[in-house]
């Protein structure tokens, strides 16, 4: 591009510039413009910038027109051809920064009364491939119905960065971010609900990358007036070009406690200026209006100063032991901190107040009293107490809350009052019991099978998950029923068929195991039962087969004598046969074993 203006006033020009500059070294020139007759772009100071870094291009805007300028626009002109590298002849235009869809955005600068002026600052990033020296730019100016409509010159003094340039420098940074652009600042009365869209522009000369926009939170209802009603409230975007601005819409409760006033909302930007790029932080506020209550109806003792005051709260808490079971004592720790940055709190006392159930306190004082003093805390000082409590019997497994009521003074505020909750769960133990066990029939042969049934009664105050009932015997197959949950105070029905394998060798006891899971999953450990049981072989129709002379002599005796005791008639029938038959084939193995453990034991002496 050829210069519409070149240097013509030679040496003497040089030498003005020099002294404007300040005794800048004067080095290659790669472009110089004489500014001195320029009527609307008017410089005072040579803007300095280095290669590679974010600088700012700044003049004033002057109307001298002797009529007012509205919606004055101003931006760097876009003459569309550029000598990009850093091989430009002698004498060829270089443009001097680097060209994004930001670098020629228009500025918007309002109204220029006539006879007055406005400062213009225009952010840009100059190219890393310059030589030092000097470079012109061209700036535009428009206004509405084009009464100001100007071009002219504002020259740049670029030089190489030096070891001590901080390359973290906040100008040199590739995105930045505006809130509320623009914006009236939004207002909103109690008890109505308060709507509203902040509007975020980014200013930087790249795009932005995994932008989230995170609302700090606040309990202090002096600092944020909002209810905290829903999970999160962030605001996330994949991308956001250069100059462009995104809507970030809220729609919050205004606290009942909440004075009317303004408030500044905390926001922090999370972003990156590449693709994999490392994450980068920005602070901003932006403020709202509340209308509620005056300060002055609940100001009680107190002036309109005396209004800073420390903030104690709740660092952290513990109980020993860590569960604690419904109607047990346990040690509560807390530690209580003052996190104010600089404001001490003295004559502090702690209050105690349970939540209730039934009108009853979950959690009392073992001491009986409730209140606690600490006589002063410093600014971020944590001061640690014991409390020796204990639980209510009887109430659901469930978390209650209990809340440390504080009053205290500060230097600017006395007798405050504020109140902090904590949460401390309590946990029942599980009781169970079974029913009368039915076992029909409680005599079978090998082959058969019984009916086994009873009942299970939660008789605790917490839900029995996953209820599994296991039978195991030498004379039985292994078996295993699910019952499914039991609800407390309600019952569950075991009701199963155990097979018959195996003649009882024993007393004929079945062992019943019953295990649950908690709430978490975890199985407990077994609840276990006995029943009984007896399983023969079937009985054979020749009564003799396999027994020796001396064992049907023995089994004829105790038949002859268990019939006696009992009381049992032949005549009874095919039941009561099963029975004595049952009973005394059992009696009649056991002593056979009996001689055969004798003689095995006599062969050994031999």
């Amino acid at each position: 591009m050829k210069m519409n203006r070149i240097v013509t006033k030679g040496l003497a020009f040089v030498m003005a510039l020099a002294v404007i500059l300040g005794a800048v070294p004067v080095k290659a020139m790669a472009e110089l413009i004489d500014t001195s007759d320029n009527s609307v772009i008017i410089s005072k100071s040579v803007p300095q910038g280095k290669t590679g870094k974010r600088m700012n291009v700044t003049f004033s805007v002057r109307n001298d027109s002797g009529e007012d300028w509205e919606d004055v626009e101003v931006s760097i002109y876009n003459s569309g051809s550029y000598i990009a590298g850093p091989n430009a002849l002698e004498g060829e235009y270089i443009f001097p920064f680097e060209v994004t869809t930001a670098t020629f955005e228009p500025k918007h600068v309002g109204t220029v009364k006539t006879g007055s002026s406005k400062n213009v600052s225009l952010p840009v990033k100059v190219r890393a491939d310059l030589a030092e020296g000097y470079y012109s730019v061209q700036i535009e100016v428009s206004s509405k119905g084009n009464k100001a409509n100007a071009t002219e010159y504002v020259n740049v003094w670029i030089t190489k960065p030096t070891g001590n340039d901080d390359d973290d420098d906040e100008n040199d940074r590739e995105v930045g971010f505006v809130l509320g652009e623009g914006q009236n600042t939004p207002r909103g009365a109690y008890p109505a609900v308060m709507d509203f869209t902040i509007n975020m522009r980014n200013n930087g000369l790249s795009e932005a990358r995994d932008v989230s926009v995170v609302m700090v939170l606040d309990k202090d209802t002096n600092v944020f007036p909002f209810d905290i009603n829903e999970g999160n409230y962030d605001r996330n975007f994949e991308k956001i070009d250069p100059n462009e601005t995104v809507a970030l819409p809220y729609s919050m409760g205004i606290r009942s406690d909440a004075y009317t006033g303004y408030y500044p909302i905390k926001f922090e930007i999370r972003y990156r200026e590449t693709a994999t790029g490392q994450i980068m932080k920005e602070e901003e506020s932006f403020w709202v209006h509340v209308r509620n209550k005056e300060k002055d109806d609940t100001s009680g003792e107190f002036n309109e100063n005396d209004r800073t005051k420390a903030r104690i709260v709740v660092d952290s808490f513990e109980t020993i032991p860590e569960n604690i079971i419904a109607g047990e004592p346990f040690t509560l720790i807390l530690r209580m901190k003052n996190a104010s940055a600089s404001i001490a709190a003295s004559n502090i006392l702690f209050s105690l107040e349970s939540e209730k159930v039934d009108n009853s306190s979950v959690f009392t004082t073992e001491s009986g009293s409730s209140s606690m003093v600490v006589n002063s805390l410093a600014a971020g000082e944590v001061a640690e107490l014991s409390i020796d409590m204990l639980s209510r019997a009887g109430i659901d497994q469930r978390s209650y809350a209990l809340t440390i009521k504080e009053t205290y003074d500060s230097p600017e505020y006395k007798n405050a009052s504020e109140s902090v909750s904590i949460d401390i769960p309590i946990r029942q133990v599980a009781r169970l019991n079974t029913g009368t066990i039915e076992v029909m029939p409680d005599s079978v042969t090998v082959g058969s099978e019984s009916n086994i049934m009873f009942p299970i009664n939660n008789t605790g105050k917490v839900l029995l998950y996953n209820v599994m009932v296991a039978f195991e015997a030498d004379s039985i197959q292994p078996a295993d029923t699910y019952v499914g949950n039991i609800k407390p105070g309600e019952t569950g029905n075991v009701d199963v068929m155990l097979s018959a394998i195996a003649p009882t060798m024993d007393e004929g006891k079945v062992k019943i195991s019953i295990t649950y899971e908690d709430e978490n999953g975890d199985v407990q450990p077994a609840v276990e039962k006995e029943l009984s049981l007896y399983v023969t072989e079937p009985v054979s129709e020749e009564p003799g087969m396999d027994m020796e002379v001396g064992d049907f002599t023995d089994v004829s005796m105790e038949e002859e004598s268990f019939l006696k005791k009992y009381k049992i008639h032949i005549g009874g029938g095919a039941a009561a046969l099963a029975v004595v038959a049952a009973v005394l084939l059992v009696r009649m193995r056991k002593k056979k074993k009996a001689r055969q453990e004798e003689d095995d034991l006599g062969d050994e002496i031999s």
